[in-house]
This record gives C-alpha cells, sequence and structure tokens, in this order.
C-alpha cells in the first residue's frame, strides 16, 4: 500500500544510504521493517506494563521501603 509521509532531508539521506548498502532500490523496505519492529515494541510495551501493574500492592510497606532505598543508593552511585 502506498501511503505519504514527511521526513527530514537527513532521515532521508540515511535511509537512501542505508538502502544503497542493502542493495535496495528504495527505502520502502526499511521503512516498513522499521515501524514493525516499532508497532511489536509498542504492543510488548503495554503488556509489561500491565504485568507490573498487577504487581501493585504485593509488597509489604515495609519491603517497598527498603527496595526503594536500595534504588535509591543504587543511583547515587551511578555516573552520568
Amino acid at each position: 500500500m502506498r501511503t505519504t509521509i514527511e521526513i527530514s532531508n537527513e532521515t532521508r539521506a540515511k535511509l537512501v544510504a542505508l538502502a544503497a548498502r542493502r542493495g535496495l532500490r528504495g527505502y520502502s523496505e526499511i521503512v516498513n521493517e522499521a515501524l514493525e519492529e516499532y508497532l511489536a515494541r509498542a504492543e510488548n510495551r503495554e503488556k509489561e506494563i500491565n504485568e507490573i501493574l498487577k504487581l501493585a500492592g504485593s509488597l509489604s510497606e515495609e519491603e517497598g521501603q527498603k527496595y526503594a532505598a536500595r534504588v535509591k543508593e543504587f543511583w547515587s552511585r551511578w555516573e552520568l
């Protein structure tokens, strides 16, 4: 199916270059591949969020505070 999208000149240039490296005449295949991957990730992200939300309330207040402290301590050592 044909459709029209607007992309920047820089993005188009990158797509053309990638298509050339792959030996393709155009970049439709690459765009379709990227869209399929994006949509699959979005679907998985929704499933993961729902799984996480199901865990709400599964820790006691004490356990929650303990893990929150561990996460805070971990992030305090993270180098940016």
